[in-house]
């Protein structure tokens, strides 16, 4: 009942009933990767779509999808022996508001950053 709920009121966790109902009625299936995203396309080829598995996060998509969605590659991952380049980075979900937030030199957040003490002719206000 829960997901149901969910699937009619929300768009960030999964598939909403309408994605469901375009799935069933014209999507053909072309395969999944590693986090659970499924990848379908309709019958002539023209759209490519993800159904996420939990909350809908583009950045998931792993690389060799993201060229068949893009139409960048004819050819989808899940039909061809893909293997990431040397240089390409796995998936890290965006650390936004966590502990492992980016925080530059400076940043009063930043563990360990004390403010300079005032120096020179400026006296900092106090109340």
């Amino acid at each position: 009942m829960k997901e149901t709920l969910l699937q009619i009121f929300t768009w960030w966790q999964g598939q909403t009933i309408g994605t469901r109902f375009f799935t069933w009625r014209s999507g053909k299936k072309v395969g999944d990767d590693e986090f659970g995203n499924v990848y379908y396309t309709n019958a002539d080829g023209s759209r490519r779509w993800v159904i996420y598995k939990g909350a809908a996060e583009a950045s998931a998509i792993p690389t060799g999808w993201h060229g068949w969605m893009h139409h960048r590659v004819d050819t989808p991952p899940s039909d061809e022996s893909y293997t990431p380049r040397d240089w390409q980075k796995p998936f890290e979900p965006n650390h936004t508001g966590t502990g492992k937030a980016y925080r530059p030199a400076g940043s009063l957040l930043r563990p360990g950053a004390e403010r300079p003490r005032v120096t020179g002719e400026y006296d900092a206000w106090t109340p």
